[in-house]
């Protein structure tokens, strides 16, 4: 027999840093509007984030039920901390469209692409590639090939 379903209360969606989520904004007050246990998030938040990169961002969703337990799922960092990162840039550029602050290869769209992969909205890696660059392109970064 199937044991049944939760009734779900809502969604919460945050982006946290890697191995250090705490209870302080905006990870406290988000889930104690809906009555989830803070500590017992970030443990469970920090204990499976542990092996990766501290201070990577995160995203995260979160189901809360209606009995105010919760479940996660981690999705992969934002395109564009990858972009900056490979780029060795700490931000885009101000005015994109008119000034390039840095180049990236083609091919290493294409790594940052099947990093990605899961979580974007594309077939197959040419799509997802073009995907990847167009962000590049909206923060200022050109992309060449090689």
């Amino acid at each position: 027999m199937a044991k049944p379903k939760k009734k779900i209360n809502g969604y919460i969606n945050l982006i946290i840093p890697a191995g250090a989520a705490n209870p302080s904004p905006p990870v406290g007050p988000s889930l104690g509007q809906q009555g989830v246990n803070i500590m017992e998030f970030c443990k469970a938040f920090n204990a499976k984030t542990e092996k990766m990169e501290k201070g990577m961002p995160i995203p995260v969703k979160i189901t809360v039920f209606e009995d105010r337990s919760f479940d996660f799922i981690l999705k992969t960092p934002p395109a564009s901390y990858f972009l900056k990162k490979v780029a060795k840039v700490q931000k885009g550029s101000g005015t994109t469209g008119k000034e390039v602050i840095a180049q990236v290869r083609m091919s290493q769209v294409r790594k940052i692409a099947e990093e990605k992969m899961p979580d974007l909205n594309a077939n197959d890696l040419d799509a997802a590639s073009k995907i990847i660059a167009g962000t590049a392109r909206s923060m200022g970064i050109e992309v060449v090939e090689g």
